[in-house]
């Protein structure tokens, strides 16, 4: 690829518990030096849960933003983890809702911000579920709703919906199924 870039020096000027923060010495597509600020992410994973014409969501506060965000079940990969199986976790923390590994669907993999993170959210889309009860990990609180698909879309198209992960699964879904 002629655009490509090549790291020499990966500078790591931070390391926290989910992420690490480097300002690495690269090689532009033009082989001129520069700078590049990125973070490393473990990725994370999105479950999009359907059923009887209702979205399953989770309300919860956003410190970084100083307010209650509406958004579809996820969480942070574990090293190593499987994608799918990481949705389903989520899915069942968040919501209690449980499901196996063949009624999920993956839509797609997002890049949220590729100018300067390498994040992938895994957006799967599960099909069906049992209900049981939440088990939030510590020091989370969520609240589980469940919106009608036509309440969903009136969200969507206000732009009231704010959340990256939770707007693109929903549009793809909506496209999916015509929506």
């Amino acid at each position: 690829m002629a655009f490509e870039e090549k790291c020499i020096k990966a500078n790591n000027v931070f390391q926290g518990r989910i992420l690490s923060v480097y300002n690495d010495d690269v090689l532009d597509g033009a082989g001129k030096p520069c700078k590049r600020e990125c973070i490393k992410h473990p990725g994370g994973a999105c479950a999009l849960y359907v059923e009887g014409g209702k979205v399953a969501f989770v309300k919860q506060y956003r410190y970084v933003y100083g307010e209650e965000v509406l958004e579809l079940p996820a969480g942070k990969l574990e090293k190593g983890e499987d994608p799918c199986l990481a949705a389903l976790r989520e899915l069942a923390e968040e919501t209690g809702i449980t499901a196996k590994k063949e009624d999920a669907e993956l839509l797609f993999v997002m890049y949220p911000t590729p100018g300067y993170t390498d994040e992938k959210i895994y957006i799967y889309h599960v099909k069906q579920g049992e209900q049981k009860v939440s088990n939030p990990d510590e020091g989370e609180f969520v609240e589980t709703l469940f919106m009608p698909l036509d309440e969903v879309k009136t969200l969507l198209a206000s732009g009231k919906l704010h959340d990256a992960k939770t707007i693109v699964a929903l549009q793809a879904y909506l496209l999916k199924n015509n929506g």
